[in-house]
């Protein structure tokens, strides 16, 4: 068998589909042949962890872990991590208005910890893994990020070894759509560009997971970029669910849901609809299962929809998949920066295999916005398109539009894994 060694820095990972993705493709490679090691910190800063997705690794995976140092601590004093509300503990960058304090802490992380704040592991990381392969070696190395620091432990090795290197980028890098707010100084952006460049050059393969930011890519480097998305995992999709007896119109979003992604149009919509139609008041539930930001919170109880509102707080990947499941009608909310139209979130391919009907807000030209219409799945509304939004709720609730899936399939994560497999062979 095979060997793959991943670097990466969530593991088990908290948060949505996105940084689930390389546990899901561990768990279907060694059906491929290949058998998964994994590197990544023994001591993590991450908010939360979803122990749920232990049982998936498989018995054959290898798992590596070694001490990381993180600045974390004074960071968070800077920032103000106890932030009142639902919101607490959402990266500041997301937050539409900023106190002083968080100012100056995502300057300090922006200018002096470049690319961020894992940095000091990759030199550790380097030698600790230089080591490990004289004596146990692979046939691949994948690292995956952001943080892009798990990239420049990729850089490290392939300037040592032969073994061939594949740079996974879950997010883009300095064209990400909140680079440009993170305040940086000329030495900081001028780092940035070169390391990014050094990584896309140095690496023997490069995936993206949206068309679009593949094409930027394939812009700035000769090395050939793949394309790979996030998808979904059948087998979470297996279980069979109690049917609902109920009579609730369920709107339900999960994961993180950041200020910058707040459909006021849609709130509008819904709060003159409960007042034209007591039956649709009576029904109407909108569930935010995961991290809130406290502004969303606020703009949905200032326009009367408090009573309407569930707020069941972080969920296990199981539970969040089964609100998705519950739902009549799935809030995929984008973040309002032109930018964000290259990008495909994870949680858009767990909306798709749901089955109920995708309301999307964002930029409707974009990644996203092209799936959910070849897919049939759902809508992609501009932020102001009040008409359309409120048009398409209404053909939802009266049972007109349901989710055709249209090649869904193909965003399987062992559909995928089979496309991993073919590249890491092709090395």
């Amino acid at each position: 068998m095979r060997r793959v060694l991943i670097i990466t820095y969530y593991w088990p990972p908290s948060g949505g589909s996105g940084v689930q993705r390389w546990v899901k493709f561990a768990k279907h490679l060694p059906s491929f042949g290949w058998q998964p090691v994994i590197y990544t910190p023994q001591n993590p800063e991450m908010p939360a962890t979803d122990h749920s997705l232990e049982a998936e690794i498989p018995d054959i995976a290898e798992v590596l872990k070694t001490h990381i140092s993180e600045p974390y601590s004074i960071y968070h004093k800077l920032a103000g991590k106890k932030a009142e509300g639902k919101g607490a503990g959402l990266n500041p960058i997301n937050f539409q208005r900023k106190s002083l304090k968080q100012r100056l802490a995502l300057w300090i992380r922006s200018n002096f910890f470049v690319p961020d704040p894992r940095r000091s592991w990759v030199q550790p990381s380097v030698r600790y893994l230089r080591k490990y392969l004289k004596s146990h070696p692979v046939d691949a190395i994948i690292t995956t990020g952001p943080p892009h620091s798990m990239h420049l432990i990729g850089l490290g090795l392939r300037k040592k070894l032969n073994t061939p290197w594949v740079a996974d980028f879950r997010d883009p890098w300095t064209k990400m759509f909140y680079f440009k707010h993170l305040g940086l100084g000329k030495s900081a952006l001028k780092k940035h560009l070169a390391l990014e460049q050094a990584v896309l050059d140095g690496a023997d393969a490069v995936i993206s997971v949206s068309p679009l930011v593949k094409e930027d890519f394939e812009a700035a480097t000769t090395t050939p970029v793949h394309l790979i998305t996030n998808g979904y995992d059948e087998d979470d999709f297996a279980a069979v669910l109690p049917l609902r007896t109920d009579k609730d119109f369920r709107i339900v979003h999960t994961g993180l849901f950041a200020a910058d992604g707040n459909p006021l149009k849609l709130w509008e919509v819904l709060a003159d609809k409960c007042v034209e139609d007591s039956q649709f008041a009576e029904r109407l539930r909108i569930v935010l299962a995961g991290k809130v930001d406290a502004e969303i919170v606020s703009a949905l109880r200032e326009r009367g929809l408090g009573d309407c509102l569930e707020l069941p707080g972080y969920l296990s990947h199981d539970r969040s998949v089964a609100e998705l499941r519950r739902a009549d009608l799935i809030l995929l909310p984008l973040r309002q920066d032109p930018e964000y139209r290259k990008v495909l979130p994870g949680k858009l391919f767990e909306c798709l295999a749901a089955g109920a009907p995708v309301l999307g807000v964002g930029q409707s030209d974009g990644a996203a916005a092209k799936i959910l219409e070849e897919t049939a799945c759902g809508r992609m509304f501009e932020w102001e398109d009040r008409a359309g939004i409120a048009a398409y709720i209404d053909s939802v609730y009266e049972g007109a539009v349901k989710a055709a899936g249209k090649g869904v399939e193909n965003y399987s994560r062992e559909a995928l894994c089979s496309k991993l497999v073919s590249l890491l062979e092709s090395l």
